[in-house]
Parts: structure tokens; C-alpha cells; sequence
């Protein structure tokens, strides 16, 4: 018994000295799924940033949390007598990725694991593509939809060096954006693509 106390004491004293601590930013390309198609919906561009941990879980596997600023939504144009208006949908989102990782190289690394997201913002927005003015803004937007997002995430990233790496994930998500007969009985859902760089301290 005491040797396994001991044994379990050193596995979390090496885990607790094992951590590292992070930064990271990159580029969102994110879109929308009406009913799972994204037939009619369009992708826009905003960022990520914020902060991560990696602790190891065994030899080849660690995990990583992390809190991000994550913008998603989605743009696409729609023409009306012979203008072109672009409509988007701006939504912003405070999210927490618990990433799985399975480390194939100690530079090259898999990961996969659950995310949560909260809204902090949301906006309409429909703009005149021949003068890019602002026709039309929705600023009370967030009431109409879920506070909650989650999603699943899978990813890949590779370290240049022991401390700058390049990630890349895909989220797909499966809650609906808006509540419950906001919409039509259609559900809506984020789907987002992320490219950035990691910096571990």
C-alpha cells in the first residue's frame, strides 16, 4: 500500500512539473449549417486568441485546456435589383476546448476533445458591396439565441521548436445557435475551421 501512494506521488509530482503554459492566436474561418446542409451560407473571417495548459497523461498523451476569444458566424451575399449586399452574422464566443493529445513525434501531435463555448456578442449586419456602407445592424441579436455552444473539436499541430508551433483544428458543433422556435424549426449550428501559432512559455 505504501508503495502505491508513493508510486501515485511521484506520477503527479512529475505531471505538476511536467505542465507548460501557453499562448496562442491564429485566423477562424467559420460558417454555418441550416439542417446540416451549407448550401446557402457563406464563410467569414475573424480570429482566436488566449491562453492554454499541456500536462502529460502518459508517455505519448497529454491534455491540453484552454480559453479562448473566438469569433464565428457566418457571411454570404445576396443580390437585390442588380446590387450586390452582403449579409453576415457576427457571433462571438468565450470558449474552452479540453483537447486530448497524442503526441506521434515529440514535435507532431493529434489532438481531439469536446469545446464550450459562451456568447458574449452577437450582431446582424447587411452592407452595400459596391460602396461597403452599412445598410442595416442587428445590435440585440443575442437574445434570440442559446447562451451555450458546444462542439467537438479535431486538430493536428507541429512545433518548430520546443516553444513556437503551428496548430490547426476543425469544430463542428452540435447545439443549435438559436433557441427554441427562433427560427423556424430549422436548427442552426457552428461549424469553424482554426490555423494559428502556439507559444509555450
Amino acid at each position: 500500500m505504501k508503495k502505491l501512494f508513493l508510486s501515485a506521488a511521484v506520477v503527479m509530482s512529475t505531471m505538476a512539473f511536467a505542465q507548460q503554459f501557453g499562448v496562442k492566436a491564429g485566423m477562424n474561418v467559420s460558417s454555418l449549417s441550416k439542417d446540416g446542409s451549407l448550401s446557402d451560407q457563406g464563410s467569414k473571417i475573424g480570429f482566436n486568441a488566449g491562453l492554454f495548459m499541456n500536462a502529460p497523461l502518459a508517455a505519448n498523451f497529454s491534455i491540453q485546456p484552454e480559453l479562448l476569444y473566438s469569433q464565428m458566424g457566418d457571411k454570404y451575399d445576396q443580390k437585390i435589383a442588380g446590387t450586390t449586399y452582403a449579409r453576415s452574422r457576427h457571433l462571438d464566443y468565450v470558449t474552452v476546448p479540453v483537447m486530448f493529445q497524442y503526441n506521434a513525434t515529440p514535435a507532431f501531435y493529434l489532438e481531439a476533445g469536446p469545446e464550450f463555448g459562451l456568447l458574449v456578442n452577437a450582431k446582424n449586419k447587411f452592407t452595400n458591396e459596391s460602396d461597403n456602407t452599412t445598410i442595416g445592424e442587428t445590435g440585440d441579436y443575442k437574445d434570440k439565441l442559446n447562451g451555450f455552444n458546444f462542439g467537438l473539436g479535431l486538430g493536428a499541430g507541429y512545433y518548430f521548436t520546443p516553444n513556437i508551433g503551428l496548430t490547426a483544428r476543425y469544430v463542428a458543433g452540435l447545439t443549435d445557435i438559436y433557441k427554441d422556435g427562433d427560427n423556424a424549426g430549422d436548427s442552426v449550428k457552428n461549424n469553424l475551421f482554426q490555423v494559428g501559432l502556439a507559444y509555450k512559455f
